[in-house]
C-alpha cells in the first residue's frame, strides 16, 4: 500500500472512509494529484514517484495550523 497527503482547505469536504479520486496534474519536471471534485491536493511528485493507482481510501484527516491534511491509501506498492 502507498500512502498520499493531500492538503484541503475546508473541513467536511470528504470523510475518513470515503472513496478518493484522483486527477493527475502535469507540470514540467513533475505530477501532482488532485482528490476530485478539487477537495484537495497533493505536494509534487518526480516522475519516478508517479501515481498509478486513480482511486485510494482516505484513512486520516489532520488538523493543523496550516490547514487540513488527509491521509489517503492506495493500493500500489
Amino acid at each position: 500500500m502507498r500512502t498520499m497527503e493531500f492538503k484541503m482547505e475546508r473541513n467536511g469536504l470528504i470523510e475518513v472512509g470515503d472513496k478518493a479520486v484522483v486527477t493527475e496534474g502535469v507540470l514540467p519536471n513533475s505530477y501532482y494529484y488532485t482528490i476530485e471534485p478539487a477537495v484537495a491536493m497533493s505536494g509534487n511528485y518526480r516522475t519516478s514517484e508517479r501515481l498509478k493507482s486513480k482511486e485510494g481510501i482516505v484513512k486520516e484527516i489532520k488538523e493543523t495550523s496550516k490547514g487540513f491534511y488527509i491521509i489517503a491509501e492506495f493500493d500500489e506498492p
